[in-house]
């Protein structure tokens, strides 16, 4: 995949990517079909792509097998609308990592996996830089650089992810500070060519679409999805105004759809409006009270598309 400056033409990756819910039965059993409704649902109300197995899938409570079963449901669904799929590889062993990548890129059918600077561990940025360095280098996948110190505890400068962004294997970064500050300024204003960024902190969204930014990997769109993609085609096309307005209305959505830890709230919603069978979630996480559900559900309106029905 190495082939010097030739993958960083335009960035392959613009607009807006769902990362999915995992749909459970009451009794916690992945829901497959509810699955597929969503992804299709998703893709054809303008989401350019979808991303399996991230946070919001709660990936991390999900065996083996269920994970194969939810990567196999939204590549079935991507196929059918020819949009690209991105899968979630979390962990913070290199050699582990290097190992799921080279799994994924088996199938054939994934565009790029979106990896966390290693979680925990904070190897700081030399170390980060070695790790998707050899990820790049041997896992044989399109990488996605996920920047989320909050989660991870490594926080890393402009520099360090311009660094990351010359492997020829990195694609992007889903840019999820917090804030949009000094670093974030920079890194839009010096990215290497071809490479996407892309916000990952869904309150702030507009803001830093209208800097810059590439699109969005945002949980809040599994709700409002021709929104969220309408409101990132509003800045890449210049028109301000409506952006703002459209951008203010959805961040007041995404604010009550994060009141508790992601993805209770949205699951609440979703089951609320008849897309998913239960709000259930795996612990560690516990449902969302019935007040946060319902204040999200307000603002997200009726929210569910027409194909919601059949």
């Amino acid at each position: 995949m190495s082939k010097g400056g030739s993958m960083k033409s335009d960035p392959n990756f613009t607009g807006l990517y769902v990362p999915l819910v995992t749909p459970f039965t009451d009794d916690l059993r992945v829901a497959p079909d509810a699955l597929a409704r969503l992804a299709d649902e998703a893709l054809s109300a303008g989401a350019s792509g979808i991303v399996a197995l991230g946070t919001t899938a709660e990936a991390a409570t999900l065996t083996a097998e269920e994970k194969r079963t939810v990567v196999d449901v939204c590549s079935a669904a991507c196929r059918e609308h020819g949009a690209p799929l991105i899968v979630g590889v979390g962990t913070n062993d290199t050699a582990t990592a290097i190992e799921s990548l080279r799994e994924l890129a088996t199938r054939g059918d994934v565009a790029a996996a979106l990896v966390p600077a290693p979680p925990y561990i904070r190897p700081g940025e030399a170390g980060t830089l070695a790790h998707f360095t050899a990820l790049a280098d041997h896992g044989g996948m399109s990488l996605i650089v996920y920047d989320i110190p909050y989660r991870t505890g490594q926080t890393l400068s402009a520099d360090a992810l311009a660094a990351l962004g010359r492997l020829p294997e990195v694609v992007g970064v889903k840019h999820a500070t917090g804030v949009i500050d000094a670093t974030t300024v920079e890194l839009l204003a010096c990215a290497p060519h071809g490479f996407a960024v892309l916000g990952g902190d869904d309150v702030v969204i507009s803001p830093l679409v209208a800097a810059g930014a590439h699109g969005g990997i945002l949980a809040s769109a599994n709700l409002r999805t021709a929104d969220y993609a309408e409101l990132i085609s509003l800045w890449r096309r210049g028109s301000g105004a409506p952006a703002r307005r459209l951008g203010a209305e959805l961040s007041r959505l995404s604010a009550a759809l994060f009141a508790e830890p992601n993805p209770t709230v949205i699951k609440g919603v979703l089951h609320a409006q008849g897309r998913i069978p239960s709000p259930a979630v795996r612990m560690p996480l516990l449902a969302a009270s019935t007040s946060s559900v319902r204040r999200a559900a307000l603002l997200a309106g009726s929210g569910a598309p027409a194909t919601a029905a059949h």
